[in-house]
């Protein structure tokens, strides 16, 4: 199965090019659908959740609560059921 890093997307034109991870909804090796919430994200003007882009299981949480990510950086790791 093929693994997928889920990066923090564009937040829209006026966002800024980083956001604080406020809290992952699974933990490591839960299980997530496709299109289901796996982080929020806080910026100065706006809260955001990050959706899973596959479903799968969780392999790896590579930002922890608190931290500041930019715009790319990788949020989390995804082994998909999917090949």
């Amino acid at each position: 199965m093929p693994d997928i890093e889920v990066r923090l997307p564009e937040l829209g034109d006026d966002a800024p090019n980083e956001a604080t991870i406020s809290f992952f909804m699974v933990a490591e090796g839960e299980s997530i659908g496709k299109d289901d919430d796996l982080v929020e994200v806080l910026t100065d003007k706006a809260t955001f959740n990050v959706p899973s882009p596959m479903s799968g299981k969780v392999k790896r949480i590579c930002a922890k609560e608190d931290d500041v990510v930019k715009v790319g950086d990788i949020l989390a790791v995804i082994e998909t059921e999917e090949e």
